[in-house]
């Protein structure tokens, strides 16, 4: 029943809904993503590098900090696992595919992040609340898309959020430095549910430090490996470029485009990495305390950019050097790929330095999803009179532990199932809302 279900709801149908739904916010904000990106780039990077986006805000916090909660959320085990499962699948020029697929989903990013600004509501404790939920209910007048988009975040959050990140963390932990499930379980839990307890700020607070170290850590080892190979840089690359237009090469680079956070059932069983089109991003953004909704909507697409065009074609090139041949002739499955990959240039280090990788980047999903579950349990709260946001950190401290502990192959389907919901309401309220999305109207 759920292989059949996950067939449905990830047809080949989706894959065309997300592009579409990119395609339409590029035209709106006259692809700013690309012909903007001096901008966009000035007003993200540049402002962290001048130190002018890290401090924390009265209420809310700074554009820089929500960007790393978003970035804990999309930077994941797929980010290393995933694509090496998109070239298995697809060949090598499903790269190519990912690419274009980043370039029209950081529109859709920057318009669901706009609109996630314009409608959010403060809380009772005085945060903000942010999400598809509330431009559902307020500005597409759907309260029960509203209500099924909340609902399917919080179970999305106890699979994909919790479970499967915290197998993917014991699986790390196992195989490369002989820790024990159980032992890993606990650590976790217990890691978790301090840095839960002191709430939002806490949380962005760990993500700010902890997402920057961990996609540096892993964008110099995989800068290292394609140095090591550089030889094989430009056969890769022509490979990619080449490989790009065959049938098989297009269906796996879209349907597979950055699959996040973890392996999923071969490119079928993913989701977006940036998670473009699932609403996250607004979720995650809404904290942020700025002037016009309009330079949130720019982080998100610095969000898009590096954990797709960065992290994600890192991650290619690094196993396309080091391969030195078509992927597809290889016998591996996506994990075991990416550490060959990094263990023929790093030696018996290099599986090591993945599966520290992944232990970071699934912790940091852990900590970001649980924000977005309880985001949307304050919402439903607020609808069914439940004390749903009291039980919740208790029932996700639980699914955590019980993911270190076993295989999560059901969970993994279902979790695919609800991401795919979620996506549902969310691009049919950015549709009905587009026009209400802006291209920035002047620089910063």
């Amino acid at each position: 029943m759920l292989r059949f279900l996950h067939h449905i709801v990830w047809g080949p149908g989706t894959p065309v809904l997300f592009l579409a739904v990119g395609l339409f916010c590029s035209i709106r904000i006259c692809f700013f993503q690309i012909f903007g990106f001096r901008r966009w780039w000035k007003n993200t990077v540049c402002s962290i590098l001048r130190g002018g986006e890290r401090g924390e805000k009265t209420a809310g916090f700074s554009p820089f900090q929500s960007a790393c909660t978003a970035l804990a959320a999309t930077i994941g085990t797929g980010n290393i696992s995933g694509v090496a499962t998109a070239l298995l699948a697809g060949g090598p020029g499903a790269i190519f595919w990912m690419w274009v697929s980043a370039l029209l989903g950081m529109a859709t990013a920057y318009a669901e992040t706009e609109l996630g600004i314009r409608y959010r509501r403060r809380g009772r404790n005085g945060d903000w609340l942010a999400g598809p939920m509330f431009y559902l209910e307020y500005g597409a007048k759907s309260s029960i898309g509203a209500f099924l988009y909340a609902a399917f975040c919080i179970l999305a959050s106890f699979g994909m959020g919790s479970m499967v990140q915290a197998n993917a963390i014991s699986e790390a932990m196992r195989f490369s430095f002989g820790v024990p499930a159980l032992l890993t379980g606990v650590i976790l839990s217990l890691t978790a549910g301090v840095i839960l307890a002191g709430g939002a700020k806490r949380i962005v607070r760990t993500a700010e430090r902890l997402v920057p170290f961990s996609a540096i850590l892993y964008i110099a080892a995989a800068l290292m490996i394609v140095f090591r190979f550089r030889e094989n840089l430009p056969a890769a690359m022509r490979m990619i470029i080449t490989d790009a237009f065959s049938f098989r090469s297009a269906a796996g680079g879209i349907t597979g485009f950055g699959v996040s956070r973890c392996v999923r059932y071969g490119i079928a069983r993913g989701v977006f990495s940036n998670e473009a089109g699932l609403g996250s991003l607004a979720v995650l953004n809404g904290g942020a305390e700025e002037g016009a909704p309009g330079l949130q909507g720019q982080w998100a697409i610095f969000e898009v950019f590096i954990d797709t065009i960065v992290c994600c074609t890192l991650t290619a090139l690094a196993i396309l050097c080091a391969a030195g041949t078509d992927p597809r002739s290889l016998t591996c499955n996506g994990a075991e790929l990416t550490g060959t990959s990094f263990s023929r240039g790093f030696g018996p280090a290099g599986g090591q330095i993945v599966s520290l990788c992944t232990a970071l980047f699934a912790f940091a999903t852990i900590i970001a999803w649980y924000y977005m579950g309880k985001q949307s349990a304050a919402y439903l709260e607020e609808k069914t009179r439940l004390r749903l946001p009291a039980l919740y950190p208790a029932g996700y401290l639980l699914a955590v532990f019980i993911g270190s502990l076993g295989q999560m192959e059901q969970v993994w389907t279902a979790s695919d199932i609800f991401n795919g919901l979620m996506a549902i309401p969310n691009l049919a309220a950015v549709m009905i809302l587009i026009r209400q999305v802006k291209r920035p109207p002047s620089d910063r």
